[in-house]
Formats: C-alpha cells, structure tokens, sequence
C-alpha cells in the first residue's frame, strides 16, 4: 500500500520552512531538468547569484539570488523566481555530514555506521539503496568520525553508482564526482543543466545543478536525489575534531532524497521512517540523537540487498509479482 508520508509529515510538523522546502522539491520534481543551479559561496556570506530564464524565447526577466544567511557553503536556486534553499535544511530524507538524517516524521538523528562499510538506507520492494561510509579516527577523544562516500542505487535489473571521488587535496574546479550505470562508467558534460539518460532505463536521468560536484538523479514516479560532492576543510576538522591527516580530504556525499510510492514494508535506517507504523524511540530532545543497530542495515557490499531488513525483490502486496524484475515500469 503507497503512502504519501513526507507531504503528511510536513503538515503534521506545521513548519514555514519545512513546508516551503517541500513546496520548492515538488516544483523541481513536477519539472525535471528545471534550471536550479548552485551558489557556492566560498566562505563568502551573502553571495549573489544572477538568475535568468534559460527556456527558448522567455521573456521573463531574470533576478539576483542570494543564499540563506544559514547555509554555510552553498545553497540551491530555482530560476528564474530565485527561489533558494540549503541542501542540509531539515526537511525529511536529508543526509548531512557526519551521517546526520532527517526522517519522514519531521526528527533529525545521527547514524554513524562504520568506516569502510556498507548500510542499507532504504529497502522497498522495487527500490534498495544502500551507502558506503568512510571515515576518521581522533585518538585524541577517541571517536570516530563517518560521511557517506557513496551511494549503490537498485531498482528493476539496474543499478546506479553515484560517488565521491578521493582526493589527497579538494580542488573546487575539479569534478571530483564519479557516475556509474550497471558497471558502466557515466561522462556527464560539465555544464549546468547537462542531463544524461541511459536507453535501457529512459525513466532515469542524472542532471548538473553546477559545472563539477552537483547534481539531481531522478528515477521517475520513484525517487529524486540530489547530491553535492563536499571535502572535509582543515577548517572543519579544527573545529570540530575529525582528526583528519593531510592526504585525504575524506571527500564525500551531502544528499536530500524524495521518494515516491513508497510501500509501508519499506526498511532501512532512512526507510523505516516512511513507514505508518514507524514509531521513534529516540532521545529526539539529546544534542546528538543516535540510531544504532548497525548490524541490522550492514550489507555485504555496495549493491548487495542482504542486509537484515532487505525488502528488495519482494511480491508487493495483493499482486504476486516482484517489481524488482518489472523493468517494464522504467521505460
């Protein structure tokens, strides 16, 4: 049974903000390929942005963007009506930083994960991704640190590899992101608005939302995500103690997801909040709300639906028929 969660979790929670975010990522997902691009600030406050209509023979004016005071690095814009919003707002299916999640109830939590390893985010029965962590160790407070490196997309036959690169050193010119479409390596031109589309799967689409390190993927009628490739500065790790060596900038993934059709089976550290009988246990009130259980959502690899709460491949309810081999939905 579908269930249209985020929209109800917005008007259950009752915020301004959370409903205008909701409102603009149903804008870009009822247009896709719209003209949203990114401001990166460069520790620069206040940036603007020119903004204009690119269809054919517009003749609405442009206008100047800026980003919210509250985004710290850089923020999205929709033109030509310089809508704008961060990436990390709290608005449900947003991962931040060091795993920092927002769920479909409105409640943001950590996931730490572990180094190296791969965690189911969400399991449905004709949709699993799971993510890879990398991280850092501070001897010092002996903690560590994880970000989500990547990201193993599943649906019908197919898969989807959207990465972050490793770099020694970030550079802000250089694309540092890395695209893959079942094993095959994906070049998307760099320019905003670049789209690319594979044959086998013409529902799917990966378009820039910048020259290098932003994008949207957007399965249709199924999911849409955008992703921003972000390093870890030596200002970050000063700051907040990751402990981070010269020799790797721990590249890695800021995401805001938005799904659709999601059956009320679905599962994963990020899934089970879709859910209508999610009930959350966590210390919602802590500095640092902490979900655990990694063992349930470990998988065995990046594109592996074998973690302990894998619904992928599974009949959906009242039809006897797997949707994970109804590729014919994605044509």
């Amino acid at each position: 049974m579908a269930r249209w969660s985020s929209a109800a979790s917005a008007a259950l929670l009752g915020a301004t903000l959370l409903y205008s975010v909701m409102a603009l990522t149903t804008a870009l997902a009822q247009q896709p390929g719209n003209n949203m691009q990114v401001i990166n600030m460069d520790g620069r406050r206040n940036s603007k942005f020119t903004c204009a209509d690119t269809k054919k023979d517009s003749k609405r004016p442009g206008c100047r963007a800026t980003c919210p005071t509250r985004c710290p690095k850089k923020c999205l814009v929709l033109c030509p009506t310089c809508k704008t919003f961060c990436l990390c707002d709290f608005y449900p299916g947003v991962s931040c930083g060091d795993p920092r999640f927002t769920g479909a109830d409105g409640n943001t939590f950590y996931f730490h994960g572990k180094k190296g390893q791969d965690f189911c985010i969400l399991s449905d029965a004709g949709l699993h991704i799971n993510a890879h962590f990398i991280g850092s160790h501070n001897s010092a407070l002996n903690r560590d640190f994880t970000w989500i490196q990547a990201l193993g997309i599943r649906f019908a036959h197919h898969s989807l590899y959207v990465g972050a690169a490793r770099a020694a050193a970030w550079d802000a010119a250089a694309d540092h992101l890395a695209l893959a479409f079942d094993d095959d390596a994906v070049l998307l031109p760099r320019a905003v608005g670049a789209r690319w589309s594979p044959h086998a799967a013409p529902a799917l689409s990966v378009t820039r939302t910048a020259d290098a390190n932003a994008i949207v993927v957007e399965l249709r009628g199924v999911l849409r995500v955008v992703a921003h490739v972000v390093p870890i500065t030596a200002e970050d790790s000063r700051v907040h103690g990751y402990g981070v060596d010269a020799g790797d900038c721990l590249a890695h993934l800021d995401l805001g997801f938005k799904f659709y059709d999601l059956t009320d089976d679905v599962h994963g550290v990020l899934g089970q909040t879709y859910r209508a009988d999610y009930v959350n246990r966590l210390n919602v009130t802590a500095n640092m709300p902490l979900m655990g259980g990694a063992d349930t959502f470990r998988s065995s690899g990046l594109f592996e639906a074998d973690c302990a709460v894998a619904r992928f491949g599974r009949n959906t309810a009242g039809t006897g028929i797997a949707m994970v081999t109804d590729g014919a939905k994605y044509l």
